[in-house]
């Protein structure tokens, strides 16, 4: 059946309650069958626990676990939390692939991921997904799955193609046909091309493809993105330390990791500690928002600490003070602007670190050309209609001038300097520059200031 795209309105929510309410099992199946799994999740998500576990008691395995997987994760713990552990087994794991199956399993408590593995009938799949829980969850271990169609190298066509068909029947998606050798381990990949061409080939390593990219269970989920995107696969196969074929990542696997990893940037370069939603508690968002909060109050005490050292200056020539945010506000964008591109070209893997003092020095030089420009302009305004004494309309020129060029330099060196020491560089995107810019910014245009003073 035609699944269409469903959008939710409070209305449409309303008629589902009511359903529920009055136990209306017919009317909802009805109505379920015509959703996509996603689309099922997302109302799941909208209704209380109880009710969401009518609604998944109605769906068949298949769909049920399919858009189990799609939930939000706290939703989904809700809702397995109150659920029992054969259930859960029964009516979810069953139905999944291993690397969805982990997913799940891995949310749950020691106790109740034992009572799980337990309830699962498929011998072979439980083991399986313990192997997997094994892997840790951020390296293509933890998220690769074992579903896949394989060939023995030495297998003749005719056998190829029978084993072919019959693993195929218990999967929902073919993306390659690896070939192994007798021990297992990955040759290369069998191009489906071949077997309507050359059908009287005696045996498949007569016309299997050795060019084949692979990974290891221990890479890295960001490295195997990384591998995805650079040579345009739809699944990359896993390799154990022995160069055994153990599982495979499709790229659906790893776009959810993609847009994870790029929530938790968005959120620490905006000076957010966790990952948070508009769904989770005023406590939890409290508690992440705190901490930058507080460092940037302890930054803006600094400023006025460094400022009223220099209180005489501001007497002498109150009209500096009119200036102070621009000083501040063009280091802290300064900074962001730089920090954010070399925090991209790490992320993409086109900066490396080892070439610190090559992108210190382009970066350099644009800041030079930055400084020109907008120093001059600063300095044509001031001298032509702002009427400021030549003493404050130099002093802004060069601070803002020295402003840029080490704004620049400091937001390319120090998140380059997190890479290095293993430290998530998002953070140089944040409130971290915008404080200690701040605070170099007013160093300057005070040390200028007392300069020119003589």
């Amino acid at each position: 059946m035609l699944k269409e795209h469903k959008e939710f309105d409070n209305e449409f929510i309303r008629e589902i309650k009511a359903l529920i309410e009055a136990r209306n099992a017919d009317e909802l199946k009805l109505t379920l069958a015509e959703m996509h799994p996603a689309d099922i999740a997302e109302l799941a998500e909208e209704l209380d626990s109880e009710d969401a576990r009518y609604i998944y008691h109605l769906l068949d395995n298949e769909t049920a676990a399919e858009a189990l997987v799609e939930m939000d994760e706290e939703e989904r713990s809700e809702l397995l939390d109150d659920l029992p552990s054969e259930t859960i087994a029964r009516k979810f794991i069953d139905a999944m692939d291993t690397d969805d199956a982990v997913e799940i399993i891995r949310d749950l408590d020691e106790e109740k991921q034992e009572e799980v593995l337990a309830h699962i009938e498929d011998i072979e799949q439980a083991g399986d997904i313990v192997d997997l829980l094994q892997y840790d969850e951020n390296t293509a271990g933890g998220i690769m799955g074992t579903e896949m169609v394989i060939v023995n190298e030495n297998w003749s066509m005719p056998e190829c193609l029978r084993e072919m068909r019959q693993q195929a029947e218990d999967m929902d998606d073919i993306y390659y046909v690896y070939v192994v050798d007798d021990e297992e381990r990955l040759q290369g990949f069998f191009p489906l091309k071949k077997m309507i061409t050359s059908p009287s080939i005696s045996k498949v390593k007569h016309v299997m493809d050795k060019d084949l990219i692979s990974c290891h269970v221990d890479t890295p989920i960001d490295e195997v993105v990384q591998m995805i995107e650079k040579y345009n696969l739809v699944a990359v196969p896993v390799v154990d330390s022995i160069g055994r074929l153990v599982g495979q990542i499709t790229v659906d696997d790893v776009m959810d990791e993609v847009r994870e990893q790029s929530e938790r940037d968005y959120q620490l370069a905006s000076g957010i500690t966790e990952d948070v939603e508009s769904a989770d508690t005023v406590w939890k968002q409290t508690r992440a928002r705190i901490p930058w909060l507080l460092i940037g109050m302890v930054g803006g005490i600094g400023t006025s600490i460094i400022l009223g050292k220099f209180d005489q200056i501001f007497v002498a020539h109150p009209e500096m003070a009119l200036f102070i945010p621009l000083i501040g506000g063009t280091a802290g964008n300064v900074g962001t602007q730089s920090s954010a591109i070399v925090v991209q070209g790490l992320a993409n893997n086109s900066l490396k670190v080892g070439n610190m003092l090559k992108q210190v020095a382009k970066e350099g030089l644009v800041a030079v050309f930055n400084a020109i420009v907008i120093s001059a302009l600063v300095f044509a305004y001031n001298y032509f209609f702002g009427s400021q004494p030549m003493l404050v309309t130099g002093s802004v020129s060069i601070s803002l001038a020295l402003v840029i060029l080490v704004a620049s330099l400091f937001g390319t060196f120090v998140p380059m300097t997190f890479e290095k020491l293993k430290i998530d560089p998002a953070i140089a995107t944040g409130p971290f520059i915008s404080v200690t810019n701040d605070i170099i910014g007013m160093l300057i245009y005070m040390g200028v200031t007392l300069m020119l003073l003589g």
